[in-house]
């Protein structure tokens, strides 16, 4: 029961007053038994969160992945200034030389942008060197561990047909308020229309929109991949023929393991090109999906990456003053 649980509320979280209720009903349970499970793996934090995910670059943010070499000695400061930065959600220490992974994104109204911002992190980390790795195409982004035993090795991956969309105030104010994580309640969504001063069919309506439009690319729980069973999880990183990327990209992303497929830059000093974030329960089943996309895809090299330590895993607020803050800090130590 608890693994299925697991599994639903990743997969698609009910838009409607009472999701619990309508959980329970697909479950064969009660409303009261999926609260209380719920809410023990949140005390356990196998549940991050349950929360809208929004897409960054449908809302004018501009992201990358950026990959610091640090000295060792350097690592507990370089990690106090990146994570300071508002735009950045993940950030992990990896097996390579360039040992400093995170994501970093800043909005559309940033007056330094994300290139002068590296730099300002660079400088602050003390980074010996950096390469900035920002999406070329985007083959699958799904992060949804199966907590079941009935695992299967592939799937279809679907890129939906999006709706063209043009944000008004209120979309902007509903981005906001609902983007936090909600409480597992009978009503958990009943603070943000309170605060939002809409009805309920108001606010569904407004998020089912965002979703046709790619906005928000899903509502859903995430599971601590460490907590909830996942220890080897690693970024697989393919040096491949960029002209053959569409084909190699679709094979690579069809495995199930495979929560991440990305085409990034290469660089003199960074081979690789195919990015693929793969998450196993033990280093032997990480290897051996590794192994398996390897003997499908034509590559001239490929690296695996584990994660050795995770520094900062979190949503980014969106619209959120925190980002000017940063911004005018640094603005101001300029003039």
């Amino acid at each position: 029961m608890k693994s299925i649980l697991l599994s639903t509320i990743q997969k698609k979280f009910p838009l409607i007053p009472r999701p619990f209720a309508k959980i329970a009903d697909e479950l064969n349970s009660d409303e009261e038994t999926i609260i209380k499970i719920l809410q023990e793996e949140k005390d356990k934090k196998i549940i991050r969160q349950i929360s809208p995910i929004f897409d960054t670059k449908r809302l004018g943010y501009n992201s990358s992945l950026v990959s610091f070499k640090v000295k060792y000695e350097d690592i507990d400061r370089a990690v106090r200034a990146i994570n300071a930065h508002p735009g950045v959600s993940h950030n992990y220490e990896r097996e390579h030389p360039f040992n400093i992974w995170f994501t970093l994104a800043v909005p559309p109204n940033s007056k330094i942008g994300i290139n002068q911002t590296i730099e300002i992190l660079a400088r602050e980390a003390k980074a010996i060197d950096y390469i900035i790795l920002p999406t070329l195409k985007l083959f699958k982004i799904a992060v949804r561990l199966n907590m079941t035993k009935d695992i299967k090795k592939k799937e279809e991956v679907v890129k939906p047909k999006l709706k063209d969309i043009k944000l008004t105030p209120l979309h902007y104010r509903v981005i906001r308020e609902s983007q936090n994580d909600i409480p597992i309640i009978k009503e958990p969504f009943r603070n943000t229309i309170d605060r939002l001063d809409i009805n309920y069919d108001e606010f569904f309506n407004i998020l089912n929109e965002l979703k046709d439009a790619g906005v928000m690319r899903r509502f859903a729980g995430i599971l601590n991949h460490r907590k909830a069973g996942f220890n080897a999880n690693a970024m697989v990183v393919w040096d491949i023929d960029e002209k053959k990327s569409d084909e190699i990209g679709k094979k690579a992303s069809e495995f199930s393991a495979v929560s991440h497929c990305y085409l990034r830059p290469k660089y003199p000093n960074w081979p690789y090109n195919l990015f693929t974030m793969i998450h196993g329960k033990t280093p032997e089943e990480t290897n051996r999906t590794i192994k398996e996309i390897a003997s499908e895809i034509e590559h001239f090299s490929r690296r695996p990456l584990y994660s050795t330590r995770e520094f900062k895993k979190v949503r980014i607020k969106y619209f959120s003053p925190k980002f000017e803050e940063w911004e005018n800090k640094y603005l101001q130590r300029a003039i």
